[in-house]
């Protein structure tokens, strides 16, 4: 961010919000009053022909663009930088926010998403608001043919089969002579062709309490 942009305002206009395929949030197109245009993620609240400003002393309100160091601590952000003019890298799925917790000479401390601290350079530029489209994930597909048509967007295989459904020949899990995993442990008698992995394991994999009979 430049000085300017630090310590003055650019006004401008959302000029359309449209749906992208691929992003579960609607995409904004913004256009300042000095020409420059940018697509950006939308934050909740916000609508089309809405005013929006950028810079250090833009407004706290739902859409503006600040630097993350002249943001108020307690103020739901999205869209976050995490080097200045990055353009944005965190917090920018539908329904996603993160806390500005404090401020310290280091720079400004962040909740994330997941919950977890970050310190972020104060030149930093995040939006104000809550990124639309919340409460996405939690509606039901209803039909496996929609879930199908999602899976194959992300290029992932579905419906997957689960291991102990299949037949022995084709899985280690197979077989419906008795459920569970193949023994991985290998004998310390094995001839020396087998002899890999877990050797004479007394015990694999996390250990779990058991009740003393």
């Amino acid at each position: 961010m430049s000085k300017q942009e630090l310590e003055g305002t650019t006004q401008g206009s959302i000029i359309e919000i449209t749906h992208e395929p691929g992003r579960g949030a609607p995409f904004a197109f913004v256009k300042m009053e000095s020409g420059e245009t940018w697509h950006t993620v939308t934050p909740e609240g916000t609508f089309q022909g809405q005013q929006i400003q950028v810079g250090g002393t833009a407004t706290i309100d739902i859409g503006n663009v600040l630097p993350i160091g002249k943001i108020p601590e307690g103020t739901l952000v999205c869209n976050i930088e995490m080097a200045p003019n990055d353009g944005g890298k965190l917090a920018k799925s539908s329904g996603a926010y993160a806390t500005i917790v404090t401020h310290t000479p280091q720079g400004t401390i962040i909740k994330l998403p997941s919950g977890k601290t970050h310190y972020i350079n104060d030149q930093c530029r995040a939006t104000v608001g809550i990124i639309a489209g919340a409460g996405r994930v939690d509606k039901p597909f209803l039909k496996a043919g929609k879930k199908l048509h999602l899976m194959n967007a992300k290029g992932r295989t579905y419906p997957r089969t689960r291991g102990v459904a299949m037949v022995a020949a084709v899985h280690p899990y197979g077989s419906s002579k008795r459920a569970g995993g193949k023994k991985r442990p290998v004998s310390r008698h094995a001839p020396p062709g087998q002899k890999i992995g877990f050797i004479a394991a007394r015990s694999t994999g996390r250990g779990r309490k058991r009740l003393k009979v």
